[in-house]
């Protein structure tokens, strides 16, 4: 039984003190009120109404539960507008990179606030990202696409241990870009002659995507490197032991070498780089990505842009020109 189809009918009889005036008002035929009436009586075991005189008159059971369901219906109507009020409100869940520095982030749910949106921040795996902006729980979210198709794009390079040179900064960008022929195993060093000691490629779980493992594998493959060499990093706080420790190379993006204390040098090949678009949910009133959130989260993504994006109107305002800069 619908309860409160059959208390609203319940109650507008008594309002009414007519069948035919309260099914008006409910915009039902008259049988079906009348239904719902009898219906109640079964459930409650007493007449609501009696019937016998020519203007409907409302029993003393019925008038005992009446204020009783005009307070069912007052509630339920107040959870109707609390739930409207929920789907109508301002805030929006952002979904983004798993290694996207905290103080980025920070500076994401600060535009957000200025816009006068509330935005939540999750950090997810980029398969999760997709599918949980395919079914709406994420309002917004930066997608991996093949760079060469992407919005954005941020260059990837090869972490590894801080340098032993106390005058070199650790973190700081390699003098010239590696390319995976470098780590060929028994390589001769050109300058010292010996023959340097391979060592395995850690990738992170943002980079876990079918395409990129695809080029990865198959540009170590073209380059003699063995296939075991290449392999997940797992969690990526081992990644990062591993890698401080001088055991792994991390494939990772420059600010998040540059943030754990690694240094970075950037990879030659650009078809393994990332790439990202910013797309809204299905869901999602306006369907675009408000400019302002693709430039904060581009940021937090230490994401560059690519010529196809740079042909586009850029925001005029300071505060979002900073947070794109980063």
């Amino acid at each position: 039984m619908d309860l409160l189809a059959h208390l609203e009918a319940y109650v507008a009889t008594v309002d009414e003190t007519s069948f035919s005036r309260a099914a008006d008002r409910l915009g039902i035929a008259q049988p079906l009120l009348s239904r719902r009436i009898k219906t109640l009586e079964a459930r409650f075991g007493g007449l609501l109404f009696d019937r016998s005189r020519r203007q409907v008159t409302t029993t003393e059971l019925g008038m005992l539960l009446l204020p009783y369901a005009r307070d069912v219906l007052d509630r339920a109507q107040r959870l109707d507008e609390v739930a409207r009020s929920a789907q109508q409100s301002r805030s929006r869940t952002v979904g983004v990179p798993a290694d996207c520095a905290p103080a980025a982030l920070a500076r994401v749910i600060r535009a957000g606030a200025e816009h006068g949106i509330t935005l939540g921040v999750r950090e997810l795996p980029p398969g999760e990202r997709e599918a949980r902006l395919a079914d709406g729980t994420l309002a917004y979210a930066l997608l991996r696409v093949p760079p060469e198709h992407a919005a954005h794009r941020v260059p990837l390079g090869l972490a590894t241990a801080p340098p032993l040179d106390a005058q070199r900064p650790a973190g700081a960008r390699g003098k010239r870009m590696i390319h995976l022929e470098d780590l060929r195993p028994r390589r001769v060093d050109a300058a010292t002659g010996a023959r340097t000691v391979t060592l395995p490629i850690l990738t992170l779980a943002e980079d876990d995507v079918p395409y990129a493992r695809d080029r990865l594998a198959r540009a170590a493959a073209r380059s003699g490197l063995p296939e075991q060499l290449v392999r997940p990093a797992g969690p990526a706080a081992t990644a990062l032991a591993e890698t401080l420790a001088g055991r792994a190379v991390l494939l990772c993006g420059e600010p998040f070498a540059r943030r754990h204390g690694a240094d970075w040098a950037p990879l030659a090949d650009a078809s393994l780089h990332r790439g990202y678009d910013m797309r809204a949910t299905p869901r999602q009133r306006g369907g675009d990505v408000p400019q302002w959130l693709s430039a904060v989260l581009a940021a937090a993504a230490g994401v560059g842009t690519t010529a196809r994006a740079a042909r586009r109107p850029q925001p005029a305002d300071t505060t979002t020109r900073l947070a794109a800069r980063g």
